[in-house]
């Protein structure tokens, strides 16, 4: 007798064929869902990108116009230094113009006899006096005389040489003396 397989249950193999069939679907569609999911946080990102590449140039445009505001500041900053170093140099002029003026008055004052100024100098408050006297006893009596005044402070002889072209006993001579401002009164 020839051996004949029968299947006595068909529905076995129709539901192992059915849940295959299942598989493949679940499969596809969990495929297909994290297809979406991963197109929907790749979007999301690049648009997250997009937006912060948006406010970086918009933040560096406010960048460049406060770059460009700070060098104009900087710019007027220096022109009012400049400015203020004119106006102080200016009211220095202006404040010194008497003492300058008395200086001068001063040193007109104090001139002894027979002494002849040639060249006076004032270099900040350093007075270079060159000039001929008749003897070198006039040169100590200026010098007594610059020392005597309130205007005055250390007089000092830096150079006498005779010069015959003067006089006999002549002498060219340059002393130096230190500008000094009287203390007024109230204030002693």
């Amino acid at each position: 007798m020839a051996d004949i397989k029968i299947n006595l249950l068909p529905w076995r193999e129709e539901l192992r064929e059915e849940k295959k069939q299942e598989f493949v679907r679940v499969t596809a569609g969990v495929v297909v869902l994290a297809g979406l999911v991963a197109f929907a946080v790749y979007n999301y990102y690049t648009l997250a990108i997009a937006s912060q590449n948006e406010r970086n140039a918009f933040i560096q445009g406010k960048i460049s116009v406060l770059d460009e505001r700070i060098s104009e500041i900087k710019q007027l900053d220096e022109k009012r230094n400049e400015l203020l170093s004119r106006m102080q140099v200016i009211q220095e002029l202006q404040g010194n113009r008497p003492i300058i003026v008395r200086l001068f008055d001063e040193l007109v004052r104090k001139l002894s006899d027979r002494v002849f100024y040639k060249s006076i100098q004032l270099q900040g408050k350093n007075l270079d006096v060159q000039g001929v006297a008749e003897s070198n006893n006039r040169i100590s009596s200026q010098l007594r005389n610059f020392d005597e005044s309130e205007w005055f402070d250390s007089p000092n002889v830096t150079e006498i040489k005779a010069d015959p072209n003067y006089g006999p006993q002549a002498s060219l001579f340059s002393l130096s003396v230190i500008q000094a401002t009287p203390v007024k009164e109230e204030e002693q």
